[in-house]
């Protein structure tokens, strides 16, 4: 009887061993892969600051200036190219609504009455 309580004790404890040990296996792996992860990540933050640099660089407003003068043929502007109200062209004419029943309605300058707001007239307002 005590033989088989010896052996079952020791069983238990083999178990135990292998499960402690299996937990500290699948620790260590995911401690390592919590590592590589953050190495990745402090690699794909470096990137973003170093094309954050370059864009601030080629957006500088002085590298811009000299590509614009360099690959566009623009001019200053002159004070002679502007000119005065009245030597703009006149308004065209108003051209009549044709065949629109809702444009005859509307009046220019003239408030629509307060019963034509719709297919449902002031009646059936609720107070």
């Amino acid at each position: 009887m005590m033989r088989i309580l010896h052996i079952l004790v020791i069983a238990a404890l083999i178990s135990a061993a292998s499960y402690v040990y299996k937990i500290k296996f699948d620790s260590t792996l995911q401690a390592e892969r919590v590592a590589k992860l953050r190495g990745q990540l402090r690699h794909e933050r470096d990137v973003v600051a170093s094309l954050r640099a370059e864009w601030a660089k080629l957006q500088t407003p002085a590298r811009i200036q000299g590509l614009a003068e360099r690959h566009l043929k623009l001019q200053p502007m002159k004070t002679t190219q502007f000119d005065t109200f009245d030597n703009l062209p006149p308004r065209p004419p108003e051209v009549p609504p044709q065949d629109d029943p809702i444009a005859s309605m509307i009046v220019p300058g003239q408030k629509a009455p307060a019963e034509t707001t719709g297919s449902i007239g002031n009646r059936g307002a609720v107070r």
